[in-house]
């Protein structure tokens, strides 16, 4: 009995010797840990860009979708109203804005025909007041040259030298001259009167000028009342648009924050979305045992949900700064007292193997293999 109590002790020192080394290799060949998680970079929380009453809800938490699906509506009965009003106002606006442009056309035309009628009516009435004026000198030299004959003959007749026939002649010559003389001075005043209207008529077509500029006035604050028109309805019906809520990327439902006929602001949470398949590991692995831990050394991975099944994974990187660098109340040291701790560093590892089943936020044991 003895014996095989000592064998049996000898063999019970074996088998822990034997476990303790594993043990100690294993931690040696490795860097453990159990605080570890599964972690993702696809955790998207979406909102509508736009407030309102929730219509409808598509979906519940844990419900696959597809990228580009309707997750949620927001009810966009208001903003359609204000469209449609905002439309009938462009439609009026923009024929207004027709028209005036025609009627500028129009007023322009006219005014330019005006001018150049009146421009070519008073060239050809001063061509007419010059021709009046030459046949003017031409009557008054043959009135100067008739009273000088008429002179020299009244002299003759009273010398008797010529008859009184000759002396009458001379004078109805003398005043049919002053009569046709004084008749193309009036002609010339009348043709004078009609330059001044005509000049007037040049004038008034400028001055038609002014409301073509007016037009133009008018035209230019109706188009910039159009511009921001249409870009107030470009901003409603990107409203319009906004209510309806899609799936960024394919994936599941993490969770629902909000139930239908809710009312939400403007980028509220509505649903919270995770991509299964982008799942890694995050490890707050020691200072300590940071020793041959380098990037791409492989991993062996147990979830603590399963923990009879193993995954398998790679190093990707390793966070250039400790967990406790970026806490919300960091460590005073300035009065002297400093009691050193152990820093954790996150390690990120890619999963080679992940699963359907796998959940982000789940518990993890990973062995980072060291090299040397």
């Amino acid at each position: 009995m003895k014996r095989i109590g000592t064998i049996v002790l000898v063999g019970l020192i074996v088998v822990f010797a034997f476990i303790g080394f594993d043990y100690v290799r294993y931690r040696t060949h490795n860097a453990v840990s159990d605080a570890a998680f599964v972690r993702t970079d696809s955790l998207t929380t979406l909102g509508f860009k736009v407030g309102g009453k929730v219509a409808l809800m598509h979906k519940k938490e844990g419900d696959a979708v597809k990228k580009g699906e309707v997750l949620a509506r927001i009810d966009d009965t208001d903003f359609k109203v204000a469209r449609d009003k905002l439309e009938r106002l462009l439609a009026a606006a923009r024929h207004k804005l027709e028209a005036l442009r025609i009627k500028r056309q129009k007023v322009a035309q006219d005014v330019a025909l005006n001018i150049a009628m009146a421009k070519d009516k008073l060239a050809a009435l001063q061509r007419e007041i010059a021709a009046r004026r030459a046949e003017m000198q031409v009557t008054e030299a043959k009135l100067r040259l008739v009273m000088k004959n008429l002179r020299r003959f009244q002299k003759l007749y009273r010398t008797k030298l010529v008859q009184k026939q000759k002396l009458d002649e001379l004078t109805a010559q003398k005043e049919v001259l002053i009569a046709t003389l004084k008749a193309q001075k009036a002609g010339i005043e009348a043709l004078q009167a009609k330059v001044a209207a005509a000049q007037d008529a040049i004038e008034a077509a400028k001055n038609e000028q002014k409301s073509v500029a007016m037009l133009d006035k008018e035209i230019a604050a109706l188009a910039e009342q159009i511009a921001a028109k249409e870009k107030a309805l470009e901003d409603i019906r990107n409203k319009i648009a906004y209510c309806t809520l899609y799936a960024p990327f394919s994936g599941r439902i993490a969770k629902k924050y909000v139930n239908a006929g809710r009312i939400v602001k403007k980028g509220s949470p509505i649903y919270s979305l995770v991509d299964p398949k982008d799942l890694h590991v995050e490890v707050l692995l020691s200072e300590k045992k940071l020793k041959g831990v380098k990037k791409g050394n492989a991993v062996l991975i147990t979830i603590d949900a399963y923990p009879k099944r193993d995954y398998h994974g790679k190093v990707e990187d390793i966070l250039p700064a400790s967990a406790a660098t970026f806490a919300l109340v960091p460590r005073d040291i300035a009065s002297g007292e400093f009691t050193k701790l152990d820093q954790r560093f996150i390690v990120r590892i890619t999963l080679e193997d992940p699963t359907p089943d796998l959940k982000v936020g789940m518990g993890a044991s990973v062995a980072i293999e060291r090299v040397d």
